[in-house]
């Protein structure tokens, strides 16, 4: 196995993990009366990718979502953040947030990878 192509496994193994894995650890330090209930809220957040589908193509696995899709964008991320301000949004804004670090760091794997 070459470099680029343990590389490319690793981004893979990484990506998933923070969308999946990770929410539940935030949702378990931060939330821990309802950490259940928050990790299924931050892995919903995932709908944020529906952005995605008024793309073309769809899927680009050289394209860095941040800044590209409507959802993804830097306003919206701007309103994620405001949303951590209130308690009823809290969770949610705690999982779209991850969510574009996660996404984030997919870009930088791309500086990696090419």
């Amino acid at each position: 196995m070459g470099n680029h192509e343990f590389l490319s496994i690793m981004q893979t193994v990484v990506h998933y993990s923070l969308h999946f894995l990770a929410p539940g650890l935030l949702a378990f330090i931060f939330f821990r009366k309802e950490w259940k209930k928050a990790w299924l809220i931050m892995i919903a957040t995932m709908l944020v990718d529906a952005d995605h589908l008024l793309a073309n193509p769809i899927f680009d696995p050289n394209r860095c979502s941040i800044g590209y899709h409507p959802l993804h964008s830097y306003y919206a991320i701007g309103l994620y953040f405001i949303l951590l301000f209130f308690p009823r949004t809290r969770i949610i804004a705690t999982g779209l947030l991850f969510h574009m670090l996660t996404d984030w760091q997919d870009c930088q794997w791309l500086h990696l990878l090419h």
